[in-house]
């Protein structure tokens, strides 16, 4: 983790110090409350990667001494495939159209994505793939 830390801490550095050069050649409102915002961004995941950086552990590849053959072993899961994505991007259509053609429309979304969503959260404990 204190990789990771220093690529954000480098990040937060580097927009720091562009956000007022940026302001003083453009005089851009807006790019200038962006770049603000980025560097703040970056800034709160520092902190947040420095905290638990020094709480936890060291991983193998954050040691020195670490070897490849430390880091073998289950990973985690990973999904295999899943078309419940699809379906609640679909619902998420259904109700922008809604509120544009008709609240009749945005009701029907809504319980279309209901059941997208549900089957999305629920999808690992029930079929081919439960667990």
């Amino acid at each position: 983790m204190k990789a990771e830390t220093w690529i954000f801490v480098v990040c937060t550095i580097f927009f720091v110090l562009v956000t007022p050069a940026y302001w003083f050649m453009s005089g851009d409102w807006t790019g200038t409350s962006a770049l603000t915002m980025t560097a703040l961004l970056t800034a709160m995941v520092s902190l947040y990667l420095g905290f638990h950086a020094a709480k936890m552990e060291p991983r193998p590849e954050d040691r020195k001494d670490g070897e490849i053959a430390d880091g073998a072993g289950e990973l985690g899961f990973f999904p295999p495939y899943s078309w419940w994505p699809l379906w609640c991007a679909l619902c998420v259509a259904v109700l922008a159209l809604g509120v544009v053609f008709g609240w009749w429309l945005f009701i029907i979304g809504m319980g279309l994505g209901a059941v997208a969503l549900s089957g999305f959260v629920f999808e690992y404990y029930r079929g081919e793939h439960a667990h």
